[in-house]
């Protein structure tokens, strides 16, 4: 159990935040709307990430529905809402500069913001950080 513990310290796993059992973070913001990124676990399991594919803005959207996806010289993974609702905002910063999720996976590397249906209820879906540094653990054995 120590060494799995270990394991999961080194990624960065902000509190405050909402996650996927996938690796996606959200984010809810003051206006009920809800940020969206991969997370250092992630961003360190892909590598080099050199293009992004970001969804449109007005797609609709459901929990767990693949809304992109990040391309590294390792792989390609899809990126999966962790909400239901509405694109409302892309990053479009990553599509010069896709090493920002490598670089700043919380902050200057989001994804997309979402205006989810139900914001609370999406939410109490999600891991909470000691969850899903749980969830670390347990996929690496």
């Amino acid at each position: 159990m120590e060494e799995g513990n270990e394991m999961s310290q080194e990624y960065e796993i902000p509190e405050g935040l909402h996650y996927t059992k996938e690796h996606e973070w959200a984010k809810s913001l003051e206006d009920d709307t809800v940020l969206v990124g991969v997370t250092d676990y992630a961003q360190k399991q892909l590598h080099e990430i050199v293009y992004v594919e970001l969804p449109e803005i007005g797609r609709e959207v459901k929990s767990s529905d693949s809304i992109g996806a990040v391309e590294s010289v390792k792989a390609v993974s899809d990126i999966f809402s962790p909400v239901a609702g509405t694109v409302i905002e892309v990053n479009e910063t990553l599509i010069d500069s896709p090493e920002l999720i490598n670089e700043d996976p919380y902050k200057r590397g989001w994804i997309v913001r979402i205006k989810p249906k139900d914001l609370k209820a999406d939410l109490a879906k999600l891991l909470d950080p000691e969850a899903y540094r749980r969830h670390l653990v347990e996929q690496s054995h």
